[in-house]
């Protein structure tokens, strides 16, 4: 068993500063969105919470999964980031929710936009998150950082909109547009809530990793030489990028001096084409009925042989 730890100091401090800059931020959205009568900049405020929590939880994760396995957890906690996502989702859900029905209700009561204050509020809230993009991209490749960069960018882009806005109500004089802006941001919180939702679910159940075919690494395994048949597969995902796989393979009737080249090929491929590292494989060279995760051999005698990474 090998546990991936996902510390360092250069992360941690880079979501620390983050933090800071994003709640001071939000802080002048409201503001800001109180003075201008612009749900846009509210609207943007509630973005930027939900990325504020993004980070705070991408902090804890990265805190809890650079703790190392134990008795009791023997995978350590990779666990903490999806459930921090599965929170981070369901909160941005809320948001969207929020900033539709606030939305509707300008519609119908509409207010005047002091459109100059939203350009100036939004032009900041574009250097700032695209510093923090910047810094998050140099910072590492760990699954929570680039989850938060993703949040980042996806701000830079909305605020942008923003800012168009803005001067699109200069331009007509339509306080409506405030409105209209506020439906697309909440439509961005919304579609990139429900993909972590839809993600975090599917690893929480144990679900097959999205972009692995069950098929295609039962066919791989089947092509190695010395392979009779493969039953009994299972892949699923430990953490976010973390998977694992356990099936059995029937080989014929040989030692486990000679059977050892058949599961240095298995774990090659597996990681190489699947990026596989956690496996349990165990050897057979009977048949065995598929019965109660195959535990019934048919024969008078089996030979197993169990490996674990």
């Amino acid at each position: 068993m090998h546990v991936h730890g996902h510390g360092g100091g250069g992360p941690t401090r880079v979501l620390k500063i983050s933090l800071g800059v994003t709640l001071a931020y939000i802080v002048l959205l409201v503001v800001a969105g109180i003075h201008a009568h612009s749900l846009a900049l509210l609207s943007e405020a509630g973005h930027n919470l939900s990325d504020f929590l993004a980070l705070l939880l991408s902090l804890v994760a990265v805190y809890l999964q650079s703790r190392p396995a134990s008795s009791t957890k023997t995978y350590g906690y990779h666990r903490a980031g999806v459930l921090a996502a599965l929170v981070n989702a369901i909160s941005l859900v809320a948001v969207s929710f929020f900033i539709f029905y606030e939305a509707f209700h300008r519609l119908q009561h509409s207010e005047h936009v002091q459109a100059s204050v939203m350009m100036w509020v939004a032009a900041a809230g574009v250097a700032m998150n695209g510093v923090i993009a910047l810094l998050l991209y140099r910072s590492g490749g760990d699954v929570n950082i680039r989850s938060a960069l993703l949040h980042e960018v996806g701000d830079t882009l909305s605020t942008a909109a923003v800012i168009a806005g803005g001067w699109a109500i200069l331009a007509t004089g339509d306080d409506w547009i405030d409105s209209a802006l506020s439906f697309g941001i909440g439509a961005l919180i919304l579609w990139s809530g429900f993909g972590i939702v839809r993600e975090t679910l599917n690893i929480l159940l144990e679900g097959t990793p999205s972009g692995i075919k069950l098929e295609l690494v039962e066919s791989s395994i089947r092509s190695i030489e010395g392979v009779n048949d493969v039953h009994d597969l299972h892949v699923w995902s430990i953490g976010s990028e973390t998977h694992a796989l356990s099936c059995h393979i029937s080989i014929a009737d040989i030692p486990p001096s000679v059977s050892e080249r058949i599961l240095r090929d298995v774990k090659d491929r597996l990681h190489h084409h699947f990026h596989i590292d956690h496996t349990t494989i165990q050897f057979e060279h009977v048949e065995c009925e598929v019965a109660h995760g195959c535990v019934i051999p048919v024969g008078d005698s089996v030979e197993h042989h169990h490996h674990s990474h």
